[in-house]
C-alpha cells in the first residue's frame, strides 16, 4: 500500500498489530496521500499529538457526522493544494534543467567561438526563433555538436 498513492486514506484505530499511529505516519510522508486517523477519544490528545507534525488528522471515536464530513472536505482542499504543488514543482525542476542546458550550451559557444556571454545567449535566442525551436533544443544541439 506504501507504494501506491491514495487521494485518501482512512484509517480506523486500533490496528490488531498496531495503534495505527506508524501506519499513518508512514502514508502521511510518502506521498502526497492524505490520511484520516479514527481513535478512541480517550487517545485522541496524545495520538493527535504525535501525527499532527506529519499533516495526519486526527477524528475522536464516537465520529460526528459533521466533523466527519468538514475532515474529510480539508483532506480533500488539502490534497488538491499538494497535487497543484507538485506539478509547480515539476514545472520548475523542468525549467532549471532547461536552464542549466542552455548554460552549458552558452559555455561551450563562449569557449569554442570566443563569443561573450552576452553574444551567447543572442545567439541561442535568434536560433530559437529562426527555426522555431525551444532555447533548450538549440542548446542540446550546440551540445551534441562541440561535446562528441
Amino acid at each position: 500500500m506504501l507504494e501506491q498513492d491514495f487521494d485518501l486514506v482512512i484509517i480506523n484505530a486500533p490496528l490488531r498489530d498496531e495503534t495505527g499511529e506508524s501506519l499513518s505516519r508512514n502514508i502521511a510522508t510518502k506521498g502526497i496521500s492524505q490520511v484520516i486517523l479514527v481513535v478512541k477519544s480517550e487517545y485522541y490528545d496524545d495520538v493527535s499529538n504525535v501525527v499532527e507534525d506529519y499533516g495526519v488528522i486526527t477524528i475522536a471515536k464516537p465520529i460526528n457526522k459533521n466533523l466527519f464530513w468538514s475532515a474529510l472536505k480539508i483532506a480533500k482542499a488539502s490534497h488538491n493544494r499538494l497535487k497543484n504543488m507538485q506539478v509547480e514543482n515539476s514545472k520548475l525542476i523542468q525549467k532549471i534543467e532547461d536552464i542549466r542546458i542552455v548554460d552549458r550550451a552558452k559555455c561551450i559557444l563562449i569557449s569554442y567561438l570566443n563569443m561573450t556571454e552576452a553574444e551567447a545567449h543572442k545567439y541561442i535566442e535568434r536560433q530559437a526563433m529562426n527555426n522555431r525551436m525551444t532555447k533548450r533544443a538549440v542548446a542540446e544541439s550546440i551540445l551534441r555538436t562541440y561535446e562528441s
